[in-house]
């Protein structure tokens, strides 16, 4: 079997970053921006740092930031209507998971009219056309979408958010700065962090998991395990550090899939609104406990790599434990709460199925009954 590994064309790292921007449009001729950012960026000016390099360049944009922080079909739909009426010929995605997530699917979208549905995208769906050009420029340190082939939608209607994956959605430049970032609030930055350390996490113990991929996420651990605490607390050293792990963890993770953890966290955001990073931060080290007997000796080298001394002395029982016990330590040293005080026991049963539905599931490296499900979601009322 071939191992696949699909990344950004150019991407560009570092403090001040986004200066290359105009270059690159200039670079590929573009006309016309169509900047996809969600209001809350807008209003307090963080997409204006971007804009107002396009109007010292003469460069036309038009902002759509009709994008909730969990974006629904609606959303997308109303951004296909906007980018045919702007005359646009490429996206500025800025911010986080939600308005990348919902760029890519208006860039699908506009290439693969016959998806516009949008509910038919959901898993592989078999587009034939690349997105409209997009340069991805991430306001989060976390979701890692800007070097990603996923993507997550919500379908209200339904109750329930579908993962997209598609190589046709790539991004072709990400603008990967730090400064970009500092605007945070704690508790974002806390979550959207814990979110990135399970993508590397659950991508280094998925199914598929190999090498090249094997690389990124050890690495891409470490620098979250180093840098967290320093970036809640808004440091130069810890907002640089959470912007390169997240990204090297979406190089890995975007390659091979993720598990049982993003199934879950689905589920609750869908049901309950719960913050994409608060979901997977809560998950983690009960999915980690469910999955530690089929993760041979992984655990020892995500211990190792999230700062545990000893690990070498440690018996497979012991490193399993302290490589979970690191997880809990960060979560909670960070602000992440234990519980979710929404979750109803009646809805236990759905919430297990939707996410043994969920695309996310297969990689994981145990299978899971209904019932073993159901009894993850107890752990946290």
């Amino acid at each position: 079997m071939a191992n696949r590994i699909s990344l950004n064309g150019t991407s560009y790292h570092g403090a001040g970053a986004i200066k290359e921007i105009v270059t690159e449009v200039k670079a590929h001729g573009f006309k016309k921006a169509f900047i996809a950012s969600d209001p809350d960026l807008v209003k307090f000016g963080v997409t204006a740092k971007v804009t107002d390099l396009l109007d010292e360049a003469g460069l036309p944009y038009e902002i759509y930031s009709d994008i909730k922080p969990n974006p629904t079909i609606e959303n997308v739909q109303n951004g296909v209507k906007a980018f045919k009426a702007s005359g646009a010929d490429y996206i500025i995605a800025i911010g986080g998971g939600s308005s990348m997530d919902t760029s890519k699917a208006i860039g699908i979208i506009i290439t693969n009219p016959e998806f516009e549905d949008v509910r038919s995208l959901e898993g592989v769906a078999p587009t034939k056309n690349p997105c409209v050009p997009t340069i991805a420029v991430p306001t989060t340190a976390g979701t890692a979408a800007e070097v990603t082939i996923n993507y997550v939608i919500t379908d209200v209607e339904k109750v329930r958010k579908f993962v997209c994956v598609d190589t046709h959605d790539m991004p072709i430049i990400a603008v990967v700065d730090p400064e970009m970032m500092a605007s945070m609030p704690k508790g974002l930055t806390a979550a959207t962090g814990m979110d990135a350390l399970t993508h590397a996490i659950e991508g280094y113990t998925t199914k598929a998991a190999w090498e090249m991929t094997d690389m990124f996420h050890l690495e891409a651990i470490r620098l979250i395990a180093k840098n967290l605490r320093g970036a809640v607390e808004n440091t130069k050293e810890g907002r640089e550090g959470m912007a390169l792990g997240q990204y090297i963890a979406g190089m890995g993770f975007s390659n091979v899939g993720l598990g049982i953890d993003h199934a879950m966290a689905h589920t609750l955001s869908a049901h309950y609104d719960t913050p994409h990073g608060v979901a997977c931060a809560m998950l983690l080290p009960i999915s980690m406990e469910f999955n530690k007997e089929y993760s041979g000796e992984r655990y020892r080298e995500i211990a190792r790599a999230m700062g545990v001394e000893g690990v070498d002395q440690m018996s497979q029982e012991e490193y399993r434990q302290a490589a979970i016990d690191a997880v809990r330590k960060l979560s909670a040293d960070v602000g992440i709460p234990a519980k979710n005080d929404r979750i109803k026991e009646e809805d236990l049963e759905i919430l297990a199925k939707d996410a043994l539905a969920d695309a996310c599931y297969p990689g994981n490296p145990r299978e899971a009954t209904l019932e073993q499900v159901v009894e993850m979601f107890r752990m946290l009322i």
